[in-house]
């Protein structure tokens, strides 16, 4: 599957990645010390867990970032085609996939968090909800939809986390709305609270800036199809329902 990227045009950084780890850390296994990064971009997260204590961390990417974009040694990361199973021969304490799964088409997400269960027992996850902005966004879901996938493969999750980070400045806003953790525990899967859908402010647009977003062409190709007709159909109702006054 080819999906078109560009890791410069992201606002990533190492900052919101070494303000979130420490406190992500405390999510984890007390004995964690080998991660997987699935998507890693540039590698940033992978750094941050370098520098808390992980000793031992890999990355995985399906577009690699050129190398002045790398912040680790580009020895640390594997390109490898995400929409199918990752088969790389080893088993790791915690594995994160950080704004990734929205880039793979829809019949690609089970596959992507089966990947992650074979990796890790414990996995940090998020992705774009609907209308979040962002490149080759084609499958943008609520974390409901991602925690149901998880319990499938005997995963409950906890957004704990987001709760912890959702003020911190330095953090990118969709780390804080869409985080969450998944821990292989069968018993529970399925069993514990929903994860509610919630929108950060900072991703909230003002009506001024949602019409100039859609009217730069920010909304699916599909959506800009059936939206004139839509808007016909409710047009022609408002008319017909419109009250008539009587002398």
């Amino acid at each position: 599957m080819k999906i078109e990227y560009e890791h410069a045009r992201n606002r990533h950084s190492m900052d919101g990645p070494a303000v979130a780890f420490p406190y992500l850390r405390r999510c984890l296994p007390d004995s964690a010390q080998s991660l997987i990064d699935v998507g890693c971009g540039t590698g940033t997260w992978l750094r941050a867990a370098l520098e808390n204590g992980l000793t031992d961390v890999m990355g995985i990417d399906g577009i690699i970032a050129p190398l002045d974009q790398l912040v680790i040694s580009p020895s640390l990361i594997l390109q490898r085609d995400l929409t199918v199973p990752l088969n790389i021969g080893r088993h790791f304490d915690v594995a994160l996939c950080l704004e990734v799964a929205e880039h793979l088409d829809k019949e690609s997400a089970d596959v992507l968090v089966g990947s992650l269960a074979d990796l890790a027992d414990t996995v940090v996850f998020s992705a774009a909800c609907p209308g979040q902005d962002g490149q080759h966004h084609v499958h943008c879901q609520w974390p409901v939809y991602w925690q149901g996938l998880f319990n499938s493969h005997g995963f409950a999750c906890d957004d704990a986390i987001r709760w912890t980070i959702w003020d911190m400045l330095r953090v990118e806003p969709w780390y804080r709305q869409n985080m969450f953790v998944a821990s292989r525990d069968p018993q529970h899967a399925g069993h514990e609270k929903r994860i509610p859908a919630v929108l950060h402010p900072e991703l909230v647009r003002q009506p001024s800036e949602l019409l100039k977003w859609i009217a730069g062409g920010g909304m699916p190709v599909a959506w800009y199809l059936s939206a004139p007709l839509t808007a016909m159909a409710g047009k022609v109702s408002r008319c017909m329902h419109r009250p008539t006054s009587h002398d």
